[in-house]
């Protein structure tokens, strides 16, 4: 035996599995290498060997294969990520954690010179550069070095190597179903109680949600092809009904639900934000860390913005806690999916970095500690933040689109000062489609060739751009699938790409850095067509022509319509704000006039953008911690939201027309 989760073997059954393991990282090379099997090796079971790992480590540890390919799913969708960790250090199909090896330095809210809140009218806080105590990882953090200590395998084995990596989770199961007392059954119902465990929840609503969607995933079955090519099989089985009762006799903590607004599909509880009044460090009055507000009765609820916190669990809850820093309505938990709510929806959060949007959105932080970027996110999470978005899209009627659930990085900069500080996460290894899909609204193919418009949609996994900067400025990231698809000046791979003169005021090139999203599209975001030529297309794109490519065997975008505007006519250019504010004439007396700013960049005519909303100038006034000066103004000028460039933007829509694309 390697390790005391296993039953006594045969040394020829661990040759087996051993034997499994090499193949199967054998085979999940070649599609990553581009190059082809073995001379004797059959293609399609190079194809199929993660599936035989599987079924080797079932084996040899007595879990049902089907408890351990379900698992594994609700991980990881059976990916590898090519050996590249999680946002919770993460590794291999079974996600299992060595967060000690890949510890962030700091937090994503203490980089950049973003003012969370976005709003003059009350002073920016000073930057926060204390980083949240990351020692005393949980064990829900560690789970790969007690992998390697029941398997027998390396570290380094569990984190490269897909199979060993299939092995160590099956080692935890086996170790997890004998600490509850359990028969290594070959019954999957008997699972219930050690895959709750093996979730690292330490309450109990989040232990049985994560069990509940592991079952649901055995029951309905699965197939899929992997980022690496490997096809996985999960045969249905409908009538399985797993013994829930075991839940009850793990000791696990009853979570707070108090007062928090989520779907009953998930587990969630009240962490909460402080309102409090204090003095700032110069002996001033101030409050934190968020706004009462009385919404959507106020003003609307209209978009989502979805942050990545580049910080652990732990550190961010603290984050949330402190009065003096920022603030947000839910935090998700990346191992297995759990929510915390941390301010309610009608009130106003500090997180998007513009005051517009906060007052009309509500934030959800995912959880990631790792300062590089080049990693990926779990299935659990995943799944329950589609949830809650779908929950709070019926609930304030918001639309499911790339305009109304937007990430941090497509939130524009206030002022054209404000532009360069503005933040980048999720990033572009947020997996949209895959979101999107979860959510119900799949980006796909909705007009013909004429119909003006794109929506950006590559195949994540197949779509590597490359990328330099997640270790060390200028250093070449790990090769990952990406929801990101980068725009050019011309036609050819070689062409520099598009400027961002927003970003780079003197003019500097974008960069293929993995934080520059000056020369990006997205997936599921909307653009109208300019030009193609071949394989490539051009779309209007930050008041310029910008192409990328577009296969028709592999493409990067389907066609699509709606709506589109460009200057009225008679006018050469109109300008791009980064708020939706009232004209000065609605302002009542009391409530400074907030500037109509326009940003440095122009609709030039000819030049067509996807429309979104039409919404009224408004701001929604709150300097102080007393509420009854607070006022929602609303003027008579109206304006469009827009697909600009990577981030959205906003025109007065007495300075454009409004026609259908492709007409």
């Amino acid at each position: 035996m390697r390790g005391s989760a296993t039953a006594p073997n045969s040394s020829a059954r661990r040759r087996t599995v051993r034997t499994a393991g090499a193949l199967a990282s054998a085979g999940l090379l070649i599609p990553l290498l581009g190059a082809a099997p073995s001379a004797g090796v059959p293609q399609q079971a190079a194809a199929e060997r993660l599936q035989g790992a599987f079924a080797a480590a079932a084996d040899e540890y007595r879990v049902p294969q089907s408890v351990l390919l379900g698992v594994a799913y609700l991980q990881s969708r059976w990916d590898a990520h090519g050996g590249a960790a999680s946002v919770t250090g993460g590794y291999g199909p079974m996600h299992l954690t060595d967060a000690r090896t890949a510890l962030a330095s700091a937090p994503h809210h203490s980089e950049g010179t973003e003012d969370p809140r976005g709003d003059t009218a009350r002073p920016a806080p000073p930057p926060k550069t204390a980083v949240p105590d990351e020692s005393g990882l949980p064990a829900r953090l560690r789970t790969l070095p007690r992998a390697a200590e029941l398997s027998g395998r390396s570290a380094d084995e569990l984190r490269t190597d897909p199979a060993a990596n299939v092995e160590g989770g099956a080692a935890l199961l086996a170790a997890a179903q004998r600490k509850l007392g359990k028969p290594l059954s070959s019954d999957p119902a008997d699972w219930y109680g050690a895959v709750a465990r093996f979730s690292g929840a330490d309450d109990e609503a989040t232990a049985a949600t994560y069990a509940n969607d592991v079952f649901a995933v055995i029951r309905d079955g699965e197939r899929r092809t992997t980022d690496a090519g490997q096809r996985v099989t999960l045969a249905p089985e409908p009538g399985l009904a797993p013994d829930a009762a075991q839940l009850k006799r793990m000791g696990l903590r009853k979570a707070p639900a108090g007062e928090t607004e989520c779907p009953k599909t998930v587990s969630c509880e009240w962490i909460p934000a402080p309102y409090e009044e204090f003095k700032d460090p110069n002996g001033n009055p101030d409050y934190g860390n968020h706004d009462l507000s009385d919404r959507p009765k106020s003003q609307s609820i209209d978009t989502i913005v979805v942050h990545d916190t580049e910080g652990r669990w732990e550190g961010v809850l603290n984050m949330v806690q402190d009065p003096t820093y920022v603030s947000w309505q839910y935090t998700l938990r990346s191992t297995d999916g759990h929510i915390a709510q941390h301010v309610k929806a009608k009130d106003v959060a500090w997180h998007a970095g513009n005051w517009y949007v906060n007052a009309k959105s509500i934030g959800l932080e995912h959880e990631g500690f790792l300062t590089a970027p080049d990693t990926w996110y779990t299935e659990a999470m995943y799944r329950s933040s589609a949830r809650l978005v779908k929950y709070l899209a019926k609930k304030y009627d918001i639309p499911l689109d790339r305009q109304h659930v937007l990430g941090h990085d497509n939130v524009q900069g206030t002022v054209t000062s404000s532009i360069p500080g503005m933040h980048t996460d999720p990033g572009p290894y947020w997996d949209w489609q895959h979101y999107f899909t979860l959510l119900g609204k799949p980006f796909h193919r909705t007009a013909g060739p004429d119909g003006g418009v794109v929506t950006v949609a590559p195949e994540y996994s197949k779509n590597q751009p490359e990328y330099t900067g997640c270790v060390k400025p200028g250093e070449k990231c790990v090769p990952h699938g990406s929801a990101a698809v980068r725009v050019h000046t011309e036609p050819r791979d070689d062409a520099p790409l598009i400027k961002d003169i927003g970003k780079r005021p003197g003019g500097q090139d974008s960069t293929i850095d993995v934080n520059d999203t000056g020369a990006r599209l997205s997936t599921g975001q909307q653009y109208a067509v300019a030009e193609r030529r071949g394989d490539w297309t051009a779309v209007w794109y930050l008041g310029q022509k910008a192409w990328f490519k577009n296969p028709k065997k592999q493409p990067t975008a389907v066609d699509a319509k709606g709506l589109v505007l460009t200057p009225k006519a008679g006018a050469s250019e109109v300008p791009v704000y980064g708020r939706a504010y009232p004209e000065k004439e609605a302002y009542p007396a009391g409530v400074p006039v907030q500037t109509v700013s326009p940003l440095p960049y122009k609709i030039l005519a000819g030049q067509k953008y996807v429309v979104g909303d039409k919404v009224p100038g408004e701001y929604f006034y709150s300097p102080t911690f007393d509420t009854a000066p607070h006022k929602v103004v609303r003027g008579k000028d109206m304006y469009y939201v827009i697909q600009y460039g990577h981030r959205v933007g906003y025109v007065r829509a007495a300075d454009v027309q409004v026609a259908r694309s492709g007409s």
